[in-house]
């Protein structure tokens, strides 16, 4: 049975007249009102009568970028390298085009709304990066999603985050190493004889945090101080405080840390942001880094080589990622063997860290 406008406007408890002015953009609509209409119209799966539908599965020179956050640097790198390969007069990808940034801000409503918009404006292909939020819910609905999308003719490239769960061939995956890079980080740091290392993990819900975390940990147990007892090291639980990627955040859980265990000899930061907000409470407490505590980071952003002391962290090639998701999306390059290749990341070994003197 065909789904009408009316269906739409039953759905989402508005007026015809609304979810006309919705569509086609032509009069403002509260922002509430707008997102429960486009959620109807996903849920129904409604496309526009008419001539209109015969356009449904047409792509357009527009391409989507989905960014967590555009001010942090690690969804600004790889934007701009997108950005800088899908083409302009003369360019690489044939043909000119336009990126549009969609900043979600973390929320998963606003990543499926982006989604839907980017549908109905028929976009030649779709961004998604960073890390995925790992609730079965709505999992599942970005799954549902992406394959309309990709069934229209929209390429579909994930840059830094874990292939969908029921893999799909016409999804392009371009995933970063992160537990291989958390497990290096802390090996370095028990190398140098490191055994109480507090660690400020991101958010709870997401799948970068939670793989950095357990290459920590994975490095934590081979070397047999990954349990309560192991060489006098506390349960790693207490040794560990959630929160945003921020500065603010890595402030706040270092002075938890400290207050929990203040016999700590290093921190690891669960990215260069976070670590920067680690230091100064350090420093606020008056303990230098490394001389009193070591402090690591992770992605390399441009400012951790000038920090004072510079930051050992892990190279994650943002750049490059960003600009192989850019020809990905416009078939300038074909998917890698399988629909996924894995990122490799690199320690970066600088002056914040060093051999504990306590």
């Amino acid at each position: 049975m065909t789904v009408t406008l009316s269906d739409v406007a039953a759905r989402a408890q508005v007026s015809p007249a609304t979810v006309s002015r919705v569509l086609n953009g032509n009069y403002p609509v509260a922002a509430a009102t707008r997102e429960r209409v486009l959620r109807a119209v996903d849920d129904l799966d409604y496309v526009l009568n008419g001539p209109a539908s015969s356009l449904a599965a047409a792509t357009s020179d527009l391409v989507g970028i989905l960014v967590n956050d555009i001010a942090d640097p690690f969804f600004g790198i790889m934007a701009g390298a997108v950005q800088s390969e899908i083409g302009g007069p003369g360019g690489r990808a044939g043909g000119e085009r336009m990126a549009v940034v969609c900043n979600t801000g973390g929320s998963p409503e606003r990543e499926l709304t982006y989604l839907t918009l980017l549908q109905r404006q028929r976009a030649a292909a779709v961004v998604l990066t960073g890390g995925a939020l790992e609730d079965p819910a709505h999992a599942a609905a970005m799954s549902a999603k992406l394959a309309r999308l990709a069934d229209a003719g929209t390429r579909i490239v994930l840059c830094g985050r874990p292939p969908l769960d029921d893999s799909d061939a016409a999804v392009a995956t371009l995933t970063f190493d992160n537990r291989n890079g958390g497990r290096r980080l802390t090996e370095h740091l028990l190398t140098l004889g490191h055994r109480r290392i507090g660690y400020v993990a991101g958010p709870m819900e997401r799948t970068t945090t939670r793989h950095r975390l357990e290459g920590h940990r994975d490095a934590l147990a081979a070397s047999g101080t990954g349990t309560a007892g192991g060489n006098g090291n506390a349960d790693q639980d207490e040794l560990t405080v959630h929160g945003p990627y921020t500065r603010r955040s890595g402030y706040e859980a270092t002075l938890e840390l400290l207050r929990r265990a203040p016999d700590l000899t290093a921190i690891v930061a669960a990215n260069d942001t976070v670590a920067l907000g680690a230091s100064a409470a350090l420093r606020e407490r008056g303990l230098r880094i490394p001389e009193d505590i070591s402090v690591a980071g992770f992605d390399d952003l441009p400012f951790s080589v000038d920090a004072v002391p510079a930051l050992t962290t892990v190279r994650l090639p943002l750049y490059e990622a960003g600009a192989r998701a850019g020809r990905l999306a416009t078939g300038a390059e074909e998917a890698p063997p399988g629909g996924v290749a894995t990122i490799g990341a690199e320690l970066m070994v600088r002056g914040s860290t060093a051999p504990p003197c306590r």
